[in-house]
């Protein structure tokens, strides 16, 4: 039987199409429910979340403690009492973005601290020197975490762990153990204690280290936000492979971000001789633990590449609204870190809950 020519082939395959089906193909379109849209804002917008728990927070502890609570007083002295902790959790926040943790924020401000105190008080060196060598030796420690993990490829957690122990037996070293006192600080380094510094307003003690805290923030939210250095790092953050494959040095990145995180962690040194008008090595011992509190609490996802830096700050202030309610309502201090535990563990689960459902 001959082949058919090409025109044959062409009359047929128009007879086959007439004759086929001509309803254009749908598509179903999901309805999201309330809770679907819920997810979908919360996904978009993570400060949200621990914007609305502070706000709870705020009424519930209100109408429990009363009055003492709202007085300008309380709420001012909530913002000094976190200021030093947010001030890590600014730190803590870069390198979470990242999808990172850095176990040893702590430790480099005290150490900074000590460098600071020691410099200035007992060796004569001038203040301004001191605190300078305080915020490149910060940056230094930072730079070192950053080297181990870029270059060795150690994983941060084991390296920030590690270098803890290492920066806190340096600071026992170089203090003896001992404190500096805050009368020594003012007989020869007052400086060393501006941060320390308030004023009134209306009834509210507003310290400079409060001021200073804010300060960073915004700062650190602009570097994020409004510049290329901040993408690079969401981006690394929230996939690393897909970053270097668009152009961006990843690793360079992941360096910057841990020396801005030393540096940040030597600011906090400084204010944190003001704030407790001392220099002491056991300062903030679990204040490694309290910036990550602070970082999860305020919506930053442990994953890496999502969140607002903000949400630290929110965070750590949900904690010091917590503290100071529970304390003036009576409740003893071993339920107030119950209470932080349950906060932690609610504050994971609405991420693991956001991403798994709107991304």
């Amino acid at each position: 039987m001959p082949e058919p020519t090409q025109d044959q082939k062409g009359q047929s395959f128009e007879l086959n199409l007439d004759q086929s089906e001509a309803e254009v193909a749908r598509f179903e379109v999901t309805h999201h429910t309330v809770l679907d849209r819920i997810q979908h804002v919360l996904h978009n917008n993570p400060t949200l979340v621990p914007v609305i728990v502070l706000v709870i927070s705020i009424v519930v502890f209100g109408l429990i403690a009363g009055g003492r609570f709202f007085s300008a007083f309380n709420l001012s002295l909530i913002l000094q009492q976190v200021s030093i902790i947010g001030m890590l959790a600014a730190a803590q926040s870069l390198i979470i973005i990242t999808a990172g943790i850095d176990l040893s924020v702590a430790a480099i401000m005290v150490l900074m601290s000590v460098i600071m105190g020691n410099l200035a008080v007992y060796m004569g060196v001038p203040s301004g020197i001191a605190i300078l060598t305080g915020f490149g030796g910060g940056a230094a420690a930072g730079l070192m975490n950053g080297l181990l993990i870029t270059r060795i490829r150690l994983p941060p957690f084991i390296t920030t762990l590690g270098t803890w122990s290492i920066f806190y037996a340096l600071l026992l070293w170089l203090s003896g153990a001992q404190s500096i006192r805050g009368q020594d600080i003012d007989a020869e380094a007052p400086f060393l204690k501006f941060f320390g510094a308030a004023f009134n307003v209306g009834g509210a003690r507003i310290t400079l280290s409060a001021i200073l805290m804010v300060l960073i923030f915004v700062v650190l939210w602009y570097m994020l936000n409004k510049t290329a250095w901040g993408h690079h790092v969401y981006a690394t953050g929230d996939d690393k492979e897909a970053a270097e494959l668009s152009g961006i040095r990843t690793d360079r990145t992941l360096l910057s971000v841990y020396a801005m995180a030393g540096f940040v962690c030597g600011l906090a040194g400084w204010a944190s001789i003001g704030r407790v008008g001392s220099i002491s090595p056991q300062s903030f011992y679990e204040g490694n633990l309290d910036s990550i509190t602070a970082v999860v609490i305020g919506g930053i996802s442990l994953f890496g590449g999502r969140g607002s830096i903000f949400g630290a700050l929110f965070g750590a202030l949900i904690v010091g609204v917590f503290r100071s309610g529970l304390r003036l309502s009576g409740v003893d201090v071993l339920w107030q870190v119950f209470a932080i535990g349950w906060l932690i563990i609610i504050a994971v689960a609405i991420d693991q809950w956001i991403r798994r459902v709107s991304a």
